[in-house]
């Protein structure tokens, strides 16, 4: 039998225990939950928006809205393209920083994501802070053209030419901060070569210069410059890419060509808002590498020199951080502005 006292003497320790359950009980419910809520919280629920930080027309509004279509089949919502350009994309970057991080948002932006911190003072956003890496699409590589008259047959005959006479050579670019413009200047510092930059309104208006030898040679993407290619009036010396191009077969890499380091290629990639949850960023990588896969997707885009590409978020994550600190070296080295 229990005596009076001794109950007495228990009852405490069984106090305690029971706090001490319910203080467990709330703890792991508190840990949980958010866990749960991550992974179970129906996605998506309405129309995803797509921003392009270009205008319509143009290279990655293009690209957006032929991936768009194939994104809302598999994710079985609408996915509405939204073009909110300027700045050099800031803009659109910008308005995606400071959207509800909950998968609904999304960014298609280019190359000039890693090269605004070192072109701009000051951005309204982040960049690496505020969004999350979700894939590259497309790479973009960009093509060394020479005149047919000019007489370098190679990137060393070029090298030799532009290391003969400071400012021998001059090369044409579609204007200042442009993606031409840094190729070009990468480019010189590679070779340790002073060239004389011949910035335009415009990449068409740079190509007709080297067409009529005004200037000596650009950097230019690939499918613009196909046709002159094949009609003899331009001579492609390498692709800035790091494998050949399969519209190029012929035409050796920059890499190849004695520049271990050299690639300057345009690229397209998807981004979300920081904060959205990784079993979304998880989701879209799979829907996007699976679109991007397809032999219709890959047949459409190597139609126009371009190619389909994928990597995880980790991968295109870390590519983002080497193309920044990339630019960072060269854009400040060459006295680069904004247009």
């Amino acid at each position: 039998m229990i005596s009076s006292s001794s109950k007495k003497k228990m009852a405490f320790p069984i106090v305690l225990w029971s706090l001490s359950a319910i203080v467990l009980i709330v703890t792991a419910a508190t840990i949980t939950t958010p866990l749960q809520a991550q992974s179970a919280a129906p996605w998506p629920t309405r129309p995803i928006s797509l921003v392009v930080t270009y205008p319509p027309g143009g290279g990655a509004d293009a690209m957006a809205r032929l991936i768009a279509p194939k994104l809302g089949e598999a994710l079985g919502q609408t996915v509405i393209v939204e073009n909110k350009p300027g700045a050099g994309g800031q803009i659109g970057a910008a308005a995606v920083a400071k959207a509800a991080p909950d998968g609904h948002t999304l960014m298609l932006d280019a190359s000039s994501f890693a090269v605004n911190p070192s072109l701009y003072p000051k951005l309204p956003y982040d960049t690496e802070k505020a969004f999350r890496a979700i894939g590259v699409i497309a790479l973009f590589p960009n093509v060394v053209l020479v005149n047919a008259q000019f007489p370098a047959k190679n990137v060393a005959e070029l090298t030799a030419a532009a290391r003969a006479k400071k400012d021998a050579v001059s090369f044409a670019s579609s204007g200042n901060g442009s993606a031409q413009h840094l190729a070009g200047a990468l480019f010189e510092s590679a070779a340790k070569v002073d060239m004389v930059h011949v910035p335009y309104k415009g990449g068409g208006q740079a190509q007709a210069d080297v067409l009529s030898g005004v200037a000596q040679f650009n950097f230019n993407v690939i499918p613009t410059s196909l046709a002159m290619i094949r009609a003899g009036k331009l001579r492609a010396l390498a692709v800035t890419g790091r494998t050949r191009s399969e519209a190029l077969p012929e035409v050796p890499t920059m890499i190849e060509s004695g520049y271990p380091n050299f690639t300057a290629v345009t690229w397209n990639g998807f981004l979300a808002p920081a904060g959205t949850p990784r079993d979304i960023i998880a989701k879209l990588n799979e829907v996007v590498v699976g679109v991007m896969r397809t032999a219709e997707m890959k047949e459409q885009l190597a139609k126009i020199g371009q190619e389909a590409a994928w990597n995880t978020p980790e991968e295109f994550a870390a590519f983002l951080r080497e193309e920044t600190e990339k630019w960072k070296k060269v854009i400040p080295a060459a006295g680069i502005k904004p247009q």
